[in-house]
């Protein structure tokens, strides 16, 4: 039978060994608050948000020097080691919400969505840096621009801007945040894909995505590809 100095002696033994959990939990909780130190957002806020492509969660994003804020849409399981099906959809008033043609934002957005909804897993950041990073006054002023004759990449340079003001590597943060570290990204942009490998996310397939294409974009796709380098099949073909 058990004394009790058998008793403390256990009881001792149980409050050393929880201990050095504790211990060791902090110490993870400092290191990942040390990796994270460098990161150029915080992790907010989330919700559940039933949408017409399946149920997700919204998670919000802040920037620590800005304050701006971004979100994501996860769907399904993404804690698994498998590559996440992903794009990084840049804000588009214009396209996303006011049905514009003279891009192809909103059918990218809406083509995304459906395919990550059909394969039950996958993640949408939405990065709100409208206009490619110019702003939406500024990206009016420039498709007043265009109206004169100018291409986008001219109306940005013309504003004063670089063709591509975008910071993606908020978005390495956000796969970061969210625990994804290697995706098969959605995209045409190659910039894209060579700016997350560098800031670390494992990038196992470019998925294209071509989507939309209309009279009154066609001349605005032909110079993503020539001057952007942008990959659309039709255009990039000699």
């Amino acid at each position: 039978m058990f004394g009790v100095h058998d008793v403390l002696m256990t009881g001792i033994c149980f409050c050393k060994f929880h201990f050095r959990i504790f211990e060791s939990s902090l110490l993870i909780s400092r290191i990942i608050f040390a990796m994270n130190e460098n990161l150029k957002l915080r992790r907010m806020a989330e919700a559940k948000l039933p949408t017409e492509f399946g149920h997700c969660l919204i998670v919000g994003f802040e920037e620590i020097s800005s304050g701006r804020d971004h979100i994501a849409l996860v769907y399904g399981d993404i804690t698994t080691p498998d590559p996440v099906l992903s794009r990084i959809h840049s804000e588009c008033l214009t396209g996303d919400t006011l049905f514009s043609l003279k891009c192809d934002c909103g059918h990218q957005l809406g083509a995304t969505l459906s395919q990550i909804g059909q394969e039950g897993r996958g993640v949408l950041l939405y990065h709100r840096q409208e206009g490619r990073g110019i702003g939406l006054v500024n990206k009016i002023r420039a498709y007043a621009l265009q109206d004169k004759g100018l291409d986008t990449v001219e109306a940005n340079l013309q504003l004063g801007f670089k063709p591509d003001e975008r910071d993606f590597t908020l978005c390495a943060d956000m796969y970061k945040l969210l625990g994804v570290r290697a995706v098969r990204l959605i995209t045409n942009n190659p910039l894209k894909v060579d700016i997350l490998k560098k800031a670390g996310i494992n990038v196992v397939e470019r998925v294209p995505i071509e989507v939309g294409r209309n009279g009154n974009n066609d001349r605005y796709l032909k110079v993503k590809a020539e001057k952007l380098g942008h990959l659309f099949k039709n255009c990039n073909e000699k």
